[in-house]
């Protein structure tokens, strides 16, 4: 039998430099271990810089190494399993949420949360921002949009800023009944308010979840939150065993 297009592709030489790296940090490197700059590295492995940072791309896309703000590229411990599934029906800010309330402004929600919201386009929406915290880190930063008919009852005193007026607007907004939820990941790159607050470089690999919060009918809120990919595995529940790993 002939052998197939697929099978006749070389392997990029990046590829195979990524597998020899890995193989490197298995054996000679130790976890948050500086490695060394990328003069050093591409003489080492005898290859072009261009192809070093391909495979060190996919390196971190894969969790292995980690780029820190102020120290350099550092080999990546496992990464933390983080819980996002439906199981467990609840309100942002119920129960045993893990997310820490940061802020809460007006404005205008970006076009593909306003379709979602189904509110006219340029109308104020209350915007939550929210931290996650894994093992004393930053793993995950949240935006959480709601219309103003979602928390009808919040006051103008409710509605400041900062850490109080989130709080406020989750528990008017858990005044509602809500309906159920549906959720969707994707992998995108950490925009710049993102990478500040998760220790990031701007662009980094990060793995967007967004939820939406149904009641009565409709959309009552929308979540986009971004978790690094370098140091989340997201997980499904056990009812649906699933696992994202890049």
């Amino acid at each position: 039998m002939g052998t197939t297009q697929l099978e006749s592709v070389q392997e990029p030489k990046y590829q195979h430099l990524k597998t020899v790296i890995g193989e490197a940090l298995d054996s000679d490197f130790a976890v948050g271990e500086i490695l060394p700059n990328e003069r050093e590295l591409a003489a080492r492995f005898g290859v072009a810089r261009a192809t070093l940072r391909q495979a060190l791309e996919q390196l971190e896309l894969e969790g292995r190494l980690q780029r820190r703000r102020g120290v350099g590229t550092t080999v990546a411990p496992p990464r933390v399993g983080v819980d996002v599934s439906t199981t467990q029906q609840a309100w942002p800010g119920v129960g045993d949420d893990a997310w820490e309330a940061q802020d809460s402004v007006l404005g205008t929600a970006p076009a593909a949360v306003t379709r979602q919201l189904e509110t006219p386009a340029g109308e104020d929406v209350h915007i939550v921002r929210r931290v996650r915290l894994g093992q004393g880190q930053a793993v995950a930063a949240e935006l959480l949009y709601v219309p103003a008919t979602s928390v009808a009852g919040l006051g103008a005193v409710d509605a400041l800023a900062g850490p109080a007026g989130a709080r406020a607007v989750l528990r008017e907004l858990q005044h509602l009944a809500l309906d159920g939820q549906d959720r969707s990941v994707e992998l995108g790159s950490a925009r710049a308010d993102d990478a500040k607050e998760l220790d990031r470089l701007p662009g980094s690999p990060v793995l967007v979840v967004t939820t939406r919060y149904l009641s009565g009918g409709r959309t009552a809120a929308v979540s986009v939150a971004t978790y690094r990919a370098d140091t989340c595995r997201l997980t499904f529940g056990d009812s649906v065993d699933l696992a994202m790993a890049s």
